[in-house]
């Protein structure tokens, strides 16, 4: 079986397993999951790999006094790692929040799985949830894509979205760090953010859009015009340095008559002739013929 057809299957099946675990269920329909066992919540870890890494504290103690009066509806996912010693596969917002409700023991479904699937399995299920923020969901890509060979194709048809929705994901890890903090605190959305990747003051422009509260289509607009003011002085000095036919003649001449290739900087107030030699030989004829004149 080939990497492609293996990888296809693999997002088919962690869809499955994700659905079949974690996707919300009303509450008529809960005993629908159920828990493999009952154990400590201090037996439990988080991932250090879970891609999500922001957690709003409101949305965390609400759903701790959601679970003081329910409890936990959904089992929490976890894979076995040593005795008496679990991490988190997917659930750690749960298992934030029975922490804060003050639960002893969680429900929880064991599975046994590599590094691999189960970073895969976080990455699909907060992906599928919409619990990533855009730069934690680019990070992420960014993981599967340097640890385990993925391409975007790959990653596209296991979490269900294009490949130019990865493509533009990733693009996001190209701004500087002070861009990337307004993006994860939520100050710019994904497509703020992505109008700055080419411009060359990503930053200041970042400041000015969450400053005026602007739109995506007003930052793509303010982009253009800095991409614009930026490139004009530079097309202008371009054609300052742009020699005109008698400059170009004359090196010619002149290269012509030495043997050697030369080069000549006009300007109005003066300018500098420069010839090229490759060998102390050469440079010798170049003193001969000078004092000879």
């Amino acid at each position: 079986m080939n990497d492609d057809v293996s990888k296809r299957r693999l997002g088919r099946g962690l869809a499955a397993l994700i659905g079949e675990m974690d996707q919300p269920v009303p509450v008529e329909a809960e005993r629908r999951i159920s828990a493999d066992r009952m154990i400590p919540i201090e037996f439990v870890s988080r991932n250090p790999r879970n891609p999500r890494r922001f957690f709003d504290d409101t949305e965390l103690h609400d759903l701790a006094s959601s679970i003081r009066q329910h409890g936990i509806v959904q089992p929490i996912v976890v894979r076995t790692m040593g005795r008496d010693q679990y991490e988190i596969i997917a659930g750690e917002r749960r298992w934030r929040a029975a922490q804060l409700a003050g639960l002893i023991e969680i429900p929880v479904i064991v599975r046994d799985v590599d590094d691999k699937t189960a970073l895969e399995i976080a990455i699909v299920e907060n992906v599928q949830r919409a619990d990533l923020n855009p730069l934690e969901e680019a990070l992420g890509y960014e993981q599967l894509i340097a640890e385990y060979g993925y391409t975007q194709n790959d990653l596209g048809e296991i979490i269900g979205k294009s490949r130019s929705h990865v493509a533009n994901s990733l693009r996001l890890l190209k701004l500087p760090d002070p861009v990337r903090d307004l993006l994860a605190a939520g100050s710019l959305s994904a497509g703020h953010a992505r109008a700055l990747v080419s411009t060359p003051d990503p930053a200041g422009l970042a400041r000015t859009i969450v400053a005026k509260g602007m739109s995506v289509r007003d930052a793509e607009k303010l982009a253009q015009n800095n991409i614009k003011a930026q490139s004009e002085p530079q097309l202008a000095a371009s054609r300052r340095d742009q020699k005109d036919s008698d400059t170009l003649a004359l090196e010619r001449t002149l290269s012509d008559a030495l043997g050697l290739d030369v080069a000549i900087n006009h300007k109005t107030s003066g300018g500098q002739i420069k010839i090229s030699y490759k060998s102390l030989e050469q440079l010798e004829e170049i003193c001969r013929l000078l004092e000879r004149r």
